[in-house]
């Protein structure tokens, strides 16, 4: 447990440097905290980034000057060992918003002047006093959107700023009991069994009943949007994301672990799938597309209660042919 609790606190003075560090000296910020060979993970148009310096340069340092004023609001902060690796390995993550003042143009993003939000989840592999890799997940379409544009047709479900769990329990600073996640994480490999791979034989609402409470709430990301209930889930997201793919493979992983009431996965990518068409309004393709997600999960009892979902829906599309930022920069705001 004490490992967990260490990996724990170096991620929290890790962050509390970082979002305290000036312009210019965030890659000798990162240097105190990451490894020498350091992989990062980011979405579309990041990618795999190698190095502390690389990774300020690309993308912290370009995304502080566009979002002043820059603060972290953390909704959910846990850690675990990675049941993929066989529970060898130590994962912190954490999730909230990146909120700041967007007065520079980002992405070919026009600045607003106003508040700006970024949805994030991150992960990071901690191996003795050193964050060795991390995969750090944005919504990117969610900002954009802020901004006026509109990246996609309208979505089936609701855009919101999202909030953290019902309960405010979502910052497990303190040591959780082992027990506790040893249920959360069989909850959800119970899920990923039943769901996974659309053929349980089952009806939608009836598989989706086997692990998520009937008042679920799936906190999808812009282009999808969340939806509320076992039901309209099904009708606003699920059922039509089932529709309008062929050939789903089978599921991948990085990283898979629990702590306490909460848990959550990543891969790169976590599937692929060849869209039909009629997903989020654009027409089939005919492409394999790869599907990076981050998940992550609040168990309330014996059910799933709250997911928050980030998909790489840029880099999607962008398999498929279409350039969703090249096509939206310059483009007049409402």
């Amino acid at each position: 447990m004490s490992e967990l609790q260490n990996a724990k606190q170096l991620v929290r003075d890790y962050h509390d440097k970082l979002d305290a560090a000036s312009p210019g000296t965030i890659a000798e910020t990162l240097g105190q905290y990451v490894g020498r060979e350091y992989l990062w993970r980011g979405f579309h148009p990041f990618n795999l980034i190698e190095g502390a310096d690389a990774v300020a340069g690309q993308f912290w340092e370009p995304l502080r000057a566009s979002l002043r004023h820059l603060q972290r609001r953390e909704d959910i902060f846990f850690a675990g060992r990675n049941e993929i690796d066989g529970f060898s390995s130590v994962w912190v993550a954490s999730m909230g918003h990146l909120m700041g003042l967007f007065d520079s143009a980002w992405l070919g993003i026009a600045p607003t002047g106003k508040m700006g939000f970024l949805r994030y989840c991150e992960f990071c592999r901690v191996e003795g006093d050193r964050i060795v890799e991390t995969a750090m997940y944005f919504d990117i379409p969610h900002l954009m959107m802020q901004a006026g544009l509109q990246p996609f047709p309208p979505q089936t479900a609701a855009h919101l700023v999202q909030p953290g769990p019902m309960t405010h329990d979502g910052l497990l600073f303190a040591q959780q009991d082992p027990a506790t996640g040893e249920d959360t994480l069989a909850l959800i490999n119970a899920m990923i069994s039943d769901l996974g791979q659309w053929k349980s034989g089952l009806s939608l609402e009836d598989e989706l009943a086997r692990t998520w409470a009937d008042d679920m709430i799936w906190w999808g990301p812009a282009g999808i949007g969340a939806t509320y209930t076992i039901n309209r889930y099904a009708e606003q997201h699920s059922a039509p994301f089932r529709a309008g793919f062929a050939d789903r493979s089978g599921t991948g992983h990085i990283c898979r672990m629990a702590e306490g009431q909460y848990g959550g996965f990543f891969g790169w990518p976590n599937f692929t799938a060849t869209p039909t068409g009629g997903f989020m309004g654009l027409p089939g393709t005919g492409k394999p597309g790869e599907f990076r997600v981050i998940d992550i999960y609040r168990r309330a009892g014996d059910k799933l209660a709250e997911n928050w979902i980030f998909i790489d829906l840029l880099h999607f599309w962008k398999q498929q042919g279409v350039d969703i930022l090249a096509r939206s920069e310059h483009v007049p705001r409402t």
